[in-house]
C-alpha cells in the first residue's frame, strides 16, 4: 500500500505558528458549553457508564480534533461515540468504528500504529488531520441541526489553520457539514449542492472534497463498507493531495 507524506510545509515558522493555533483551538473546543443538550448527555453518559467501563474515568467533555498539524487530508467525521471517543478523549478511540478507521489508516501510511486505544497509546499521524462535524457525543448519534451549526466555527477555524487539499467526509452529515463550512468561507459550492455518495468528489477551487461511508458497525458489520473500500477512499485522498 502506498505511503503518503505531507510536502514542503514542514519546519516553516507559519507552520510553527499554526501548530500552537491548533493546540489553542483544541483547548478552545474542549471548554466548549454552547450546546446544553451535549452537554448534559455527555456528562450523564460519564456518570452512568457502560458495564464493561465501569473502572474507566469518562473524558465526558467536547473531543479534541487529532493528527498532524502539516496535513494536507482533513478528515471529518460525525461525532464522538458516547463510550468510545467520549470516554477516552480522542476522536475514534476505544470502540469499533476507530479500530476499522485506524487499521485503514496504518495500511495506507497515515499512522503509525493499527490501533487507538487511549491518549497515551503513541499513536501519531502522518498526513491527515481527523475533525469532527460535532464535538460532543449526541444522543442516538445525532445532533441536531442548530449544534452542528454551533460546531461550525471550530470546522471552519480548523480549515483555515490546516489549508488542506483535500476534505474527505465520513458519511453525509459530515458532507453537508464541510460543504456548510466551505460556504461560511466564502466558497461557491453550487446550486445544487453535490450529493454525499462513496467515492463521490467535488472539487472548489483548490481543495477536493471527497465521500466515504461512515466507519461506523452499522456500515462494516453489513458489508456495506469493507475493508478494500475503505482503502481505496484513503488512497485516492493521498494521490489528490499532492
Amino acid at each position: 500500500m502506498a505511503q503518503f507524506r505531507h510536502g514542503d510545509r514542514v519546519g516553516s515558522t507559519i507552520d510553527q505558528v499554526s501548530s500552537r493555533q491548533l493546540d489553542q483551538l483544541n483547548d478552545l473546543i474542549i471548554q466548549c458549553s454552547r450546546c446544553p443538550r451535549l452537554r448534559e448527555h455527555c456528562t450523564q453518559v460519564s456518570i452512568d457508564k457502560r458495564k464493561a467501563y465501569i473502572d474507566h474515568e469518562y473524558w465526558g467533555r467536547p473531543v479534541p480534533s487529532f493528527g498532524d498539524p502539516l496535513a494536507s487530508i482533513m478528515l471529518v467525521g460525525l461525532a464522538p461515540g458516547a463510550h468510545g471517543a467520549n470516554r477516552t478523549g480522542r476522536v475514534f478511540t476505544g470502540d469499533r468504528s476507530g479500530d476499522f478507521l485506524f487499521a485503514g489508516l496504518h495500511r495506507c501510511g497515515f499512522a503509525n500504529q493499527p490501533e487507538s486505544i487511549g491518549r497515551e497509546d503513541g499513536l501519531s499521524l502522518t498526513g491527515m488531520w481527523i475533525a469532527m462535524a460535532a464535538h460532543c457525543a449526541p444522543p442516538g448519534n445525532k445532533p441536531d441541526a442548530s449544534e452542528l451549526a454551533s460546531c461550525r466555527e471550530w470546522l471552519i477555524q480548523e480549515m483555515d489553520l490546516i489549508r488542506p487539499r483535500v476534505l474527505m467526509a465520513l458519511g453525509g452529515i459530515a458532507w453537508n457539514a464541510v460543504l456548510s463550512a466551505l460556504t461560511d468561507r466564502g466558497i461557491d459550492t453550487g446550486r445544487p449542492r453535490p450529493k454525499f455518495a462513496h467515492g463521490a468528489e467535488a472539487c472548489f477551487d483548490d481543495i477536493t472534497l471527497i465521500g466515504c461511508y461512515h466507519v461506523s458497525q452499522q456500515n462494516t458489520f453489513t458489508g456495506r463498507l469493507t475493508e478494500p473500500m475503505l482503502d481505496e477512499i484513503l488512497t485516492r485522498a493521498g494521490l489528490l493531495s499532492g
